[in-house]
């Protein structure tokens, strides 16, 4: 089944007239290793994100968008709280200990308020 980060692919690489081959001889990978990304059967390797802005001159919003389609086709999310405060370290894991038993309501509350935070 194709995944968001292959529907990304995919439409990076028609919209640019390539094939399959194309994009794999771009990112240094097989065309059947570039399948099985698009198909969700391979992980998205982390070398491709800067390889891809580079080969396509991503904008950032389209960086924006690969990286919510690798975090949506991703059955794991690694967070990396070394330079985190002790309140968000003590945060991250409260949420991660709650995540499986959170409410739709209490999501989109917790999403709303996260999407509503400016970054600085």
């Amino acid at each position: 089944m194709i995944t968001s980060v292959g529907k990304f692919l995919r439409k990076l690489r028609i919209d640019s007239g390539e094939i399959l081959r194309d994009m794999a001889k771009k990112l240094d990978v097989s065309s059947a290793f570039l399948s099985a990304v698009e198909n969700g059967k391979k992980k998205v390797p982390d070398t491709w994100l800067p390889k891809l802005k580079t080969a396509y001159s991503l904008t950032l919003q389209q960086m924006d968008e690969l990286k919510n389609a690798i975090a949506e086709s991703s059955d794991t999310v690694e967070l990396n709280v070394r330079n985190a405060s002790a309140a968000n370290r003590q945060l991250a894991v409260s949420f991660a200990r709650k995540f499986d038993t959170l409410d739709e309501e209490t999501a989109k509350k917790l999403f709303d308020i996260l999407k509503s935070h400016k970054e600085d």
